[in-house]
């Protein structure tokens, strides 16, 4: 299964640090997220998030210069923002937006 991000860009023994690009169109592998994480987002766009069995499970919108924590609550991933879906630790994002969609995301270990 594929990493939480496109790249992994550093690591040492308290966190995990990966970059995020997804193309307009683009559809990211599926991958399952292990640690709680924070999001720092660069360049924003429009995802569709998908279970692992390839469902839909909501539309999110992500702005440039925004932010956000999540943490692992059994199998699922639950946003420090309302309004955000309970997402499966296994999941995966397709940008339906019109920009290329770029994030900085850091686990903590």
């Amino acid at each position: 299964m594929a990493g939480v991000g496109t790249k992994k860009v550093f690591e040492n023994e308290r966190v995990n640090v990966w970059h995020l690009d997804l193309e307009p169109g683009e559809h990211g592998a599926r991958h399952t997220h292990e640690l709680d994480y924070v999001v720092r987002v660069l360049a924003g766009s429009t995802l569709e998030v998908f279970g692992p069995d390839g469902t839909l499970i909501d539309t999110v919108e992500l702005e440039s210069g925004g932010a956000v924590s999540f943490r692992m609550d059994g199998d699922y991933i639950v946003a420090d923002r309302p309004g955000y879906p309970k997402v499966p630790a296994t999941h995966s994002a397709r940008n339906v937006g019109s920009t290329t969609f770029r994030e900085v995301l850091i686990e903590f270990k």
